[in-house]
């Protein structure tokens, strides 16, 4: 089975569950009077809109590229995952405002052991769920998933706490469903909050999985003729799509049909092995013809690397021409100041090559 009808088999289940559990609860909160039940059944008729979001978003993710979308659609997920983070906001900030009403203005409730007993089960319904639909989103990577079998599970937590209201009230006749109210629709409040900055880290572009792009460059690497892979970068276009770019360094005495050769390798073997389309392939010139560069890369690289917080030094080359230095080096992020240390390389290696001119590039931290 595809992703797609995995995706969209395991919404309509949750929406399935979480049907039958709102009208139960909504059936038990008009019974009793509990503002905490009802709050909890208008929770999981927000899981019933997250489910219909999430098939909407993964439906509309395998629609071909077109046109105006040449990279396709696949990024409507991370749309669909967001919205439903909105909509789990919405339904806590309403739960917290109905609760509070109630504490100021308290109604009459009552309970009786059927009831307790149904919202009993409908928390280990909810358990169940949440496990199942987090274990489905994280194995076909869907992030609107995973983010619907985490709410389901806070959602088994919100509603022991109405169980626990309930069972306050029979034992000691003192109602604490207003409050009960106020910590679910904080609870909600949370995790709605952490969701929604998860999606927004993947919709802004995060950084790749190391452990991806280590085994790319290391594939790289591998290849006859390459001597080192570096500025790897890859973009998201959707869960499991991945399109990037790479600079490798080979032989200055490559002509260019040998270096069309390499590439092309390159591309056919990152693609056959992860599923990465590497769509540029940029070259730095490794000098096998002048002996004395290799001593000035040496020398060079001893300077880079006497600076706290760098971390790379690649794409060194002499232009002995027009008397030019090239490097790029990679600063981290927690560097206080990047472009200083960068300023100050710069000065060093003038200083030690006062007759050459270095063109030293601040290069970006973009993947391990």
């Amino acid at each position: 089975m595809d992703r797609e009808k995995i995706i969209v088999r395991t919404s309509v289940a949750g929406i399935a569950a979480n049907v039958l559990l709102a009208s139960a609860k909504a059936v038990i909160g008009a019974l009793s009077g509990s503002i905490a039940v009802i709050t909890d059944a208008v929770n999981n008729l927000t899981d019933v809109m997250s489910s219909v979001i999430t098939i909407i978003g993964a439906k509309y993710a395998v629609k071909r590229p077109d046109k105006e979308h040449p990279l396709g659609h696949g990024r409507a997920e991370y749309i669909s995952a967001a919205v439903i983070s909105v909509l789990v906001l919405y339904a806590g900030v309403t739960a917290a405002i109905e609760s509070f009403k109630k504490i100021i203005h308290p109604g009459d409730i009552s309970y009786d052991m059927i009831q307790v007993g149904i919202l009993t089960a409908a928390v280990i319904v909810k358990v169940f769920l949440g496990r199942y639909v987090s274990a489905v989103g994280k194995k076909v990577r869907s992030d609107a998933l995973m983010d619907s079998g985490r709410d389901a599970t806070s959602d088994a937590m919100i509603s022991l706490a109405t169980v626990l209201a309930a069972v306050v009230f029979l034992i000691f006749h003192i109602s604490v469903e207003g409050y009960v109210g106020i910590l679910i629709g904080i609870f909600i409040i949370k995790a709605g909050i952490e969701m929604l900055m998860g999606t927004l880290g993947d919709i802004l572009g995060r950084r790749a999985d190391s452990e991806i792009t280590r085994k790319i460059r290391e594939s790289i690497c591998e290849i006859e003729g390459v001597h080192g892979a570096y500025d790897l970068i890859l973009h998201n276009y959707g869960p499991d799509k991945f399109m990037g770019s790479v600079h490798v360094e080979v032989d200055a005495s490559k002509n260019a049909d040998e270096i069309d050769n390499l590439s092309r390798r390159i591309t056919h073997t990152i693609y056959a092995k992860y599923g990465v389309i590497i769509e540029a392939v940029g070259i730095y010139s490794r000098d096998d013809i002048h002996p004395e560069t290799s001593g000035m890369r040496e020398k060079v690289s001893d300077i880079v690397f006497s600076h706290e917080h760098v971390m790379q030094m690649h794409g060194f080359r002499v232009d002995y021409e027009n008397k030019l230095i090239y490097a790029d080096i990679i600063i981290g992020f927690d560097a206080p100041d990047r472009e200083a240390i960068h300023k100050r390389i710069i000065e060093e290696i003038a200083e030690s090559y006062p007759d050459m001119k270095p063109m030293i590039v601040l290069d970006i931290d973009a993947a391990d």
